[in-house]
């Protein structure tokens, strides 16, 4: 699997399908861009359990609401920067307040969207809404993962915002791997030093890992997948048995998963954390790499960081 590469949208449009064929209360809330977050085998094969608003997404949140108090399970699908923070208030007012069973799923997630530009990169989404009560916030490490959280979104009740990658990344889990919104996934153990990433940055932990062993220490990968609700023991055993966490992230720094773990800490008064991810800036038009090594998110800095606070 490790040598396959593929979007996690892609294995979105996937699930949504099966699940829509096995589930007829679950629809598609379109807003036009069902090419980009691979809806289209949907609204093809199921053309009843699909709605396109077209570009309206602040309607989609509500007609998705309307839908969740007649008993059906409506994904709105989006981009990540306007399913946010264009959708913000309705998704607050409409969906989170009344705790309505409706799933908002995004495709071109934090600087993924690369050459688009920082109107289309989606460095606050997260953050914004894990503030928000009754909501559940998602990224999938790989394709295999997006398959599996999309379905544990749609069989849970309540609000959830599942955040995809618009490149292909690297497939790191088997089929067979067992996913939990709110459950951390630990991918191996280590003693000297914490690493905790989500999406698209968990292979980057991976690697970081496989040369930190090489240089004699030894660290721990947690995929921490869902950032709410947080899986706060899975930290406090980081922060209490290592005593030093590294956390990576294609986020603002600010109100991220770097966040979240440090609030654990700072409750805990327990251990250090250093946050990897996007420093508190907008993105640019680029390269998808090359926007995170730019913003330090990257292998060879995530062993640098880890070597020097292991000193």
């Amino acid at each position: 699997m490790a040598d396959m590469t593929k979007a996690t949208r892609d294995g979105f449009g996937e699930e949504i399908l099966n699940l829509g064929k096995d589930n007829k209360d679950i629809y598609v809330v379109d807003v036009d861009i069902a090419k980009s977050c691979r809806t289209t085998p949907f609204s093809k094969a199921l053309p009843q359990q699909h709605v396109n608003v077209g570009i309206a997404e602040q309607n989609g949140a509500g007609l998705a609401a309307g839908l969740a108090t007649c008993g059906k399970i409506p994904f709105v699908v989006t981009y990540a920067v306007f399913g946010s923070l264009r959708m913000c208030e309705m998704i607050r007012q409409e969906i989170c307040y009344p705790n309505l069973n409706v799933k908002i799923a995004c495709s071109h997630g934090g600087v993924t969207p690369a050459n688009d530009g920082a109107s289309h990169q989606s460095i606050e989404d997260m953050g914004v809404l894990r503030t928000l009560p009754n909501m559940t916030v998602c990224m999938p490490a790989d394709y295999v993962a997006a398959k599996k959280l999309t379905k544990a979104a749609a069989e849970m009740y309540g609000p959830v915002y599942l955040r995809f990658t618009r490149d292909p990344i690297a497939v790191l889990y088997d089929d067979d791997v067992e996913l939990q919104l709110g459950k951390a996934h630990q991918i191996q153990d280590g003693k000297d030093i914490a690493i905790i990433a989500n999406g698209d940055t968990v292979r980057l932990a991976i690697e970081a890992g496989k040369k930190l062993q090489a240089e004699g220490i030894s660290a721990r990968i947690i995929d921490m997948h869902t950032i709410k609700p947080l899986d706060t023991e899975v930290v406090k055993d980081c922060l209490e048995t290592i005593g030093k966490v590294i956390t990576v992230e294609d986020h603002n720094i600010i109100n991220g998963l770097g966040s979240a773990v440090c609030e654990v800490a700072a409750e805990l008064g327990k251990g250090q954390v250093k946050r990897m991810g996007i420093q508190d800036r907008f993105g640019e038009s680029a390269p998808y790499e090359h926007l995170l090594a730019k913003n330090g998110v990257s292998v060879d800095h995530i062993v640098e960081t880890a070597k020097s606070f292991c000193q």
